[in-house]
C-alpha cells in the first residue's frame, strides 16, 4: 500500500467514483453514469464546504477507493464536533486488500486533527458484510438510524 495517495477528489474523479458508488445492488438503482452534470455540480459544492471532504485513494494513475467525510459542529455533548462517513466505496477488485481499512483510519485521524469528539456513520441495513468490517475498526452499532425520502 505504500503507492497509495489519499487526496481530495478532483472533478475528473467523478465518474470514476460514480462508478464505484452504482457497483453494487443498492447503488446500481441510486447512480447512473449517463449523466454526470448532478454529480460534477455537487462535486462543486462540496469542493466549495470547507467541512466536506471528498477523498480518493489513488494508485498508479487510478482512483481505486473513495469516501465523503462530513465535519459537523454541534451543542450537543458540550458543543462537540462529530464526523459522518459516508459513501465508502472500494473497487471491486481492490476489495479484500485492506484499502477500506485504510480510507477509514485516514477519516478517523482526520477527524481527531479537526477537533471532533465522534466519528459517526450509518450503513443500510442489508450491507452485513460492512457492518462486520466496521465493527472490526471499532465502530460500534449504538443507534437506529431513519430517512425520510424527499
Amino acid at each position: 500500500m505504500e503507492d497509495l495517495e489519499i487526496r481530495a477528489a478532483a472533478a475528473e474523479d467523478v465518474p470514476a467514483i460514480v462508478a464505484m458508488l452504482a457497483d453494487d445492488p443498492l447503488g446500481a438503482r441510486r447512480e447512473s453514469l449517463e449523466d454526470l452534470a448532478p454529480y460534477l455540480a455537487a462535486h462543486a459544492r462540496l469542493s466549495a464546504d470547507p467541512n466536506q471532504h471528498l477523498m480518493v485513494a489513488v494508485r498508479a494513475g487510478r482512483v481505486i477507493g473513495t469516501l465523503q467525510l462530513t465535519v459537523v459542529p454541534g451543542l450537543s455533548r458540550k458543543g462537540a464536533t462529530r464526523s459522518i462517513i459516508e459513501g465508502v466505496r472500494v473497487h471491486s477488485d481492490e476489495r479484500g486488500s485492506g484499502l477500506g481499512t485504510r480510507l477509514i483510519e485516514w477519516a478517523v485521524d482526520a477527524s481527531r486533527r479537526q477537533g471532533c469528539q465522534l466519528v459517526q456513520l450509518t450503513s443500510d441495513a442489508s450491507r452485513t458484510d460492512a457492518h462486520r468490517f466496521y465493527e472490526r475498526l471499532g465502530f460500534a452499532a449504538s443507534h437506529v438510524g431513519f430517512k425520510l425520502q424527499l
